[in-house]
């Protein structure tokens, strides 16, 4: 009788298989994709503006009292607060207003945002820098009007009562 020859082996007895699954990609609702897009708009608006310090003279202009061809004032700089604060409300609207007056709100104020924010890089010499950050502040508002005019609407309901559809 042939008995087997047992050898030495540097290879594992056993394997683990890995199994393959899918990641659970949950639906995000409505809401907090606007309070994202509204986020992420209001970062690219500020930091446009922060980084425009380092072209040359722009500060030593702001010393001299001068932002583009307006002088300093209090009422400049309200008129900058005011233009700011548009998508940092936004972010907190887009969380807490109902339904029908988030959607619209956001259809309105992204609307009058994309000619705001083109204005921004009328009659800039550094085309490059102010052509980028205006086409990703229009991607992010399209991406606005986006989910605010395909906001999902419940089955059979004649309100806005927040319902989700059945199953």
């Amino acid at each position: 009788m042939d008995l087997p020859i047992l050898t030495a082996t540097t290879e594992p007895m056993m394997r683990t298989r890995h199994r393959t699954t899918t990641l659970d990609d949950q639906r995000i609702p409505v809401r907090v994709k606007l309070a994202a897009a509204w986020t992420s708009f209001m970062f690219l608006y500020a930091y446009v503006d922060i980084l425009a310090f380092f072209k040359p003279g722009v500060v030593d202009g702001i010393l001299d009292g001068v932002i583009w061809e307006f002088d300093v004032s209090q009422t400049l700089l309200t008129v900058f607060l005011a233009l700011m604060a548009i998508p940092i409300l936004m972010v907190v609207l887009s969380m807490t207003l109902p339904a029908r007056a988030n959607r619209i709100t956001n259809l309105i104020v992204a609307s009058v945002q994309v000619p705001v924010a083109a204005f921004n890089a009328v009659g800039e010499s550094w085309t490059y820098f102010y052509g980028l950050g205006v086409a990703l502040e229009v991607i992010i508002l399209a991406l606005i009007l986006q989910y605010a005019w395909t906001w999902p609407r419940t089955v059979g309901d004649h309100g806005d009562h927040g319902h989700q559809p059945g199953p």
